[in-house]
């Protein structure tokens, strides 16, 4: 399935409801020789919330519409650090520090930089952040710091970015990318499906992150927040969404793909479906701007399941190896 091309791909979004349950089947079969039974458990910290002055069309923490997202400037080290320890104490494998805005500013960072030491020091977790746009210096720093994985979204293809954002470019989100690679960190990158994108934009969507190789793709389902552009779209169908989490894996065989944001709205209490659809990452706890499920019951739900969420581990070229916490 490495070699799984556009056109194959592009055919598989045509397959009815009804043969569903086979592709799936295939996805996992991939899902599962490439990391077992295990699952990589992630959970954020909405760090600086509000105030955007980006236009992204589905998010309440743009400046541009009239929602009323938490607002707040950048957390102390402290009350970051703080919400670290309580999601190891609640099973998660990574933490991500998260900012609203296109970048931060050198205060803010030098937050993010010593919270990051502090989390290394204090807890076994992975340090993630999401911060957005890097020079090559940032990314550095970040690595220096002990940070293990940056998120930085495409969110969607190329040839649909300007539907969705006019304030930063695709070539801004992809030199990032680079920036973070160039400097030995790990790079999570995925997007949000049914923004208003073609069945052949999805696939466009998921071979720009083929191409660019990330470890960890988080796979998002709109969830559309009143007040927003996107406000009146109707939500993607259980049995769509889990065809694509599929697709997504034949696609990228040997990536995270991470259930994110949306999922409750988009499969209820049916974590099921899209974990025997090669999914083998979840973001647990709370979202940004919105409450998330009880993680005890998504661990307990998916250890019935049969899965493994007690050990950390990584991507390795073949197979999964132990992530060494350095």
């Amino acid at each position: 399935m490495d070699n799984l091309s556009f056109e194959e791909a592009l055919a598989l979004t045509e397959i009815p409801d009804n043969s569903i349950d086979e592709l799936a089947a295939i996805a996992n079969s991939i899902r599962s020789e490439f990391s077992a039974d295990k699952i990589d458990l992630c959970s954020i910290i909405n760090a600086r919330s509000g105030k955007c002055s980006e236009d992204c069309k589905f998010c309440t923490q743009s400046s541009r519409y009239k929602t009323s997202p938490p607002t707040y400037p950048m957390k102390t080290v402290e009350e970051i650090v703080d919400a670290a320890e309580k999601s190891e104490t609640n099973g998660a494998h990574r933490f991500c520090i998260v900012t609203s805005g296109s970048q931060l500013n050198d205060k803010d960072f030098k937050i993010a930089l010593e919270a990051i030491s502090q989390i290394k020091e204090n807890t076994s977790l992975f340090r993630c952040a999401s911060l957005g746009k890097l020079t090559k210096k940032r990314a550095r720093d970040l690595r220096g710091a002990g940070l293990n994985r940056y998120h930085h979204n495409l969110e969607t293809a190329r040839s649909f970015f300007a539907e969705v954002c006019s304030t930063h470019t695709y070539d801004e989100k992809i030199q990032t990318i680079k920036y973070l690679q160039e400097a030995g960190i790990e790079v999570c990158s995925g997007g949000i499906l049914n923004l208003g994108e073609s069945p052949k934009q999805r696939i466009e969507f998921a071979f720009e992150l083929k191409n660019l190789n990330p470890v960890s793709v988080p796979i998002n389902f709109l969830n559309p927040r009143p007040n927003t552009p996107l406000a009146n779209r109707k939500k993607i169908g259980a049995l769509e969404a889990a065809k694509y989490l599929a697709i997504f894996r034949l696609i990228l065989p040997k990536a995270y793909i991470r259930l994110a944001g949306g999922r409750s709205e988009t499969f209820g209490e049916n974590l099921e479906l899209p974990f025997n659809a090669g999914v083998n990452a979840l973001l647990i706890g709370d979202l940004l701007t919105t409450k998330g499920p009880e993680s005890a019951k998504d661990i307990t739900l998916l250890k019935s399941m049969g899965f493994s969420v007690h050990s950390h581990f990584t991507r390795a070229d073949t197979g999964v190896r132990p992530y060494s916490n350095e």
